[in-house]
């Protein structure tokens, strides 16, 4: 009879020890975005169309949170922020190059979008942050 009640004791334990589990398996740790070289694929879930000689903008973070890469035109840099898997860069500055059309429009939407809070996944090597206003999709690459 003890046993019984023990294991009826322990049970509701051993649940709510696997729901936590299962609710954080899906944040994102700032170990799962630093040191990765992170490329815009997509805009809105549609893959990105820049004309030569234009590249893809990027974003990579180094160990401190420390951001920087290309939004389509500039360089820029800043200090990212991550809380309950929403990221954002604080304090963003950016060269002040002038680029034709296409550059800017990506430059002007990455970088209102990167200094806004989003909610960041990870899935493989997909790094994808959502907001009110748009959803960029970043794939992982390898550093040379």
């Amino acid at each position: 009879m003890k046993k019984r009640f023990l294991a009826v004791l322990a049970l509701p334990a051993i649940l709510a020890a696997c729901a936590f589990d299962s609710d954080n398996s899906d944040m994102v740790a700032e170990s799962d975005l630093v040191t990765h070289n992170w490329v815009l694929t997509k805009v809105d879930n549609k893959t990105i169309d820049l004309p030569e000689p234009f590249r893809a903008p990027n974003l990579e973070l180094s160990q401190d949170m420390s951001a920087h890469g290309h939004s389509g035109c500039n360089r820029y840099f800043g200090q990212a922020e991550l809380k309950d898997s929403k990221l954002r860069i604080e304090k963003m500055g950016m060269t002040m190059m002038a680029c034709p059309e296409p550059a800017m429009k990506m430059e002007q939407l990455m970088s209102r979008t990167l200094t806004e809070w989003s909610d960041a996944s990870i899935s493989g090597n997909e790094l994808t942050l959502t907001n009110a206003t748009h959803s960029l999709t970043f794939q992982r690459t390898v550093e040379q």
